[in-house]
């Protein structure tokens, strides 16, 4: 294999997908290969030998990994001691005082963290940053090997008001370190120092808790590349969407809570807005789950926190995805109330739908596909199975909703179809029309391997103006992968109002924040387009608790003054609520700086077919039910269909990572970049 090879590699929890690109000759190519649960690296250098019998040619691998969110959703992180101010260690546990179900008086916790591995030390620091008790770093070392002695392996250091002054903190973990066996000691002032004790704590700690996890994946991921005679880089997707080296994942593992998901994202802007779509919805149809994004005028939405479940919050910038439970594994069945549900039990990857016949009985939202001839059984992607069984997914879906409902097992896995398309249809809405965007101004970007199967009825029931179908949707979380940016966060808490500020101590702070970025860019190796540094406030009126972020225009030798602050305050307060609150002093809460080194973007025409025609592309018919009846589909090889070809549905397109279904009233067009866009047809 000669060339440049990159690899985008992301591991799902059914499958591993990759996407190759020669950056020499331009060419691309695709494998999907099943996920090995809790074996995720064998999985992903079977999947990387399906694409290149030469690992040593490969310049750089990019890696987006479910690892630490599945961790933390299973509660199978690494075992970590907390050392909190005297009187404050169950922050943790108090969290902001919400319940997992609002109504009702009684819910359960359990903190990652048990109460017997979170100790307390003397020490205090002020709101203002003043040290009232200094640490003693004897009293540290002591509650340092009290914590190995209970089994922790990763501490976190949590002092309150750390973010004002990390004296403390640092004293500590100089201390911590003089008795601890392994590199994972946390500061909170570290990790995120931003004012809220709460979130800070928990973003420390469950930083902690991943470190034992996460790094010791990735230094058996190195070292079986290594064996492999690979040289290149390994770079691993953030939840923001950029990437970052091994090194910086180790030592921040926190930042891997939404990576796969977030790499899809990245490439559906990418995609969408070279096809002249600036307004997307993203939908990922996976094989546990659903995950939809927002991307507005060609920008991902950033989140500045989220909760992977309940108690277990991260603040740190991640693109804002929601997520259900209501992917092709989706196990349906009827409640007790008569009721049908799909999701969110997922029969995941194994034993997986029933039609894989890998000892699942119950059905799923696959199945239910199958049975309505969308998807072929004769050619299952992944290449793991040599077919689907029919017969036994539409024996289960007869048995556990058919006969329950009065149903035909038709008609019953049609209901099945339409119950996931509304809960889909229901997160769409949730992330658009909720938050004040017209769906007619949006495409539906549909990817995973069961995304493009339900484009149409998301795309109509919702009233978007169409669906894109990117050319290898199975594999898009992986082509973002191959261009996303490295990017590094940073944030400060400033905490004065706009009167209050030292304005060449606010420059100086961003121009050490920025210097320190591109110290951390340089250091990764990587090649660079271009850099970019963003750099925004949180503010809000006086006596206010939510922020709004509000960008600044900074640049080297240009220092941002009062008034420039002020005046892009008011301009992003006013077209957040509409209006101005006149006579009420404004607080600057938090500084964010981003440095962002922009790496090559794949050139998507060379994603387009190359000749080709509609009747070469025909591989027969299949019938297929929609809307109480059957219908005759035909049935096309995507990759096979040209440039500019207009499909009428109903129309079946297949390829070798996903299968597209157009309803009979809508129609598929090729653009010149290989995307299926669907459409309604003309009346």
């Amino acid at each position: 294999m000669s060339g440049r090879l990159v690899i985008g590699v992301d591991v799902g929890g059914t499958f591993t997908d990759l996407f190759y690109l020669d950056e020499n000759t331009g060419k691309s190519w695709i494998a999907k290969v099943p996920s090995t649960r809790g074996r995720e690296a064998t999985g992903f250098l079977g999947g990387i030998r399906k694409g290149t019998d030469d690992i040593s040619a490969v310049a750089t691998i990019v890696h987006g990994t479910t690892v630490g969110t599945n961790a933390l959703l299973e509660r199978k992180g690494g075992k970590a001691g907390v050392l909190a101010t005297e009187g404050f260690r169950d922050v943790l546990e108090m969290r902001r005082r919400d319940r997992p179900q609002t109504w009702g008086l009684w819910g359960q916790f359990e903190p990652v963290v048990p109460r017997e591995r979170r100790v307390e030390a003397r020490e205090r620091v002020l709101a203002d940053g003043t040290i009232q008790t200094a640490i003693d770093p004897e009293e540290v070392k002591k509650r340092a090997r009290d914590l190995l002695a209970r089994g922790a392996e990763a501490i976190a250091v949590t002092f309150i008001n750390a973010y004002a002054n990390p004296a403390n903190e640092k004293i500590a973990a100089d201390a911590i370190r003089s008795v601890w066996p392994n590199d994972y000691v946390n500061i909170s002032s570290d990790i995120l120092p931003e004012i809220r004790e709460f979130e800070r704590t928990s973003t420390t700690v469950l930083n902690a808790y991943l470190q034992p996890v996460v790094a010791d994946y990735l230094d058996r991921l190195a070292s079986e590349l290594e064996k492999q005679a690979f040289a290149g880089q390994l770079l691993i997707v953030q939840s923001n969407g950029g990437v970052m080296t091994v090194e910086t994942a180790k030592a921040m593992p926190v930042r891997t809570a939404l990576s796969g998901p977030a790499a899809g994202v990245i490439a559906a802007a990418h995609i969408a807005e070279t096809a002249g779509f600036p307004n997307v919805v993203t939908g990922d149809v996976g094989g546990t789950s659903f995950d939809v994004s927002v991307i507005a005028r060609g920008e991902t939405a950033l989140a500045a926190q989220t909760a992977i479940d309940f108690g277990l919050v991260v603040r740190t910038p991640m693109i804002e995805i929601t997520t259900i439970g209501a992917g092709g594994g989706s196990i349906a069945h009827v409640d007790r109330g008569g009721l049908l549900q799909v999701g969110p039990e997922s029969a995941g990857a194994v034993p997986g739908p029933v039609c894989y016949g890998q000892g699942n009985e119950r059905p799923t939202l696959t199945d239910a596909n199958v049975v309505l001839g969308r998807i072929n059984p004769d050619r299952p992607i992944g290449g793991a199975l040599k077919r689907l069984d029919v017969d036994a997914a539409k024996a289960a879906i007869k048995v556990h909703v058919a006969d329950p409902l009065g149903l035909d097992p038709v008609a019953a896995a049609e209901a099945i179809v339409r119950v996931a398309n509304s809960r889909m249809a229901g997160a769409i809405r949730l992330v658009s029309i909720e938050r004040g965007h017209n769906p007619r101004d949006f495409v539906l970007m549909p990817f995973g391997g069961g995304g493009a199967l339900h484009a149409g009825a998301l795309m109509k029931e919702v009233g978007l103006k169409a669906a894109l179908v990117p050319p290898y949707p199975g594999v898009t979380s992986a082509l973002g992968c191959v261009i996303a940016d490295m990017r590094h966060d940073f944030v400060h808490t400033v905490n004065r109002t706009l009167d209050e500020i030292d304005f060449a101590a606010l420059n100086a702070d961003i121009a050490e924040k920025q210097k320190a970025g591109m110290t951390l860019l340089d250091r990764s190796g990587v090649v660079f387009e271009g850099r970019e540094t963003l750099v925004a406030c949180d503010m809000l009126y006086l006596g206010q608790t939510h922020t709004v972020s509000v960008p600044v225009a900074w640049q080297p030798g240009r220092a941002v003054d009062r008034q420039t602050l002020r005046d892009a305050f008011e301009a992003r307060y006013r077209e957040v609520y509409g209006r101005l609150l006149d006579g009420i002093a404004v607080r600057v809460l938090n500084l964010h700086v981003a440095l962002i080194g922009r790496r090559p973007k794949l050139d998507l025409s060379k994603l387009a077919p190359v000749g080709g025609s509609i009747e070469g592309a025909v591989q027969g018919g299949r019938d297929v039910y929609v809307d109480g009846k059957w219908h005759k589909a035909a049935v096309y090889a995507r990759r096979a269909l040209p440039v500019d070809a207009v499909i009428a549905g109903p129309a079946i397109l297949e390829q070798e990572d996903a299968t597209i279904f157009i309803e009979p009233d809508l129609q598929g067009r090729v653009d010149r970049f290989g995307n299926v866009i669907i459409e309604r047809r003309a009346p």
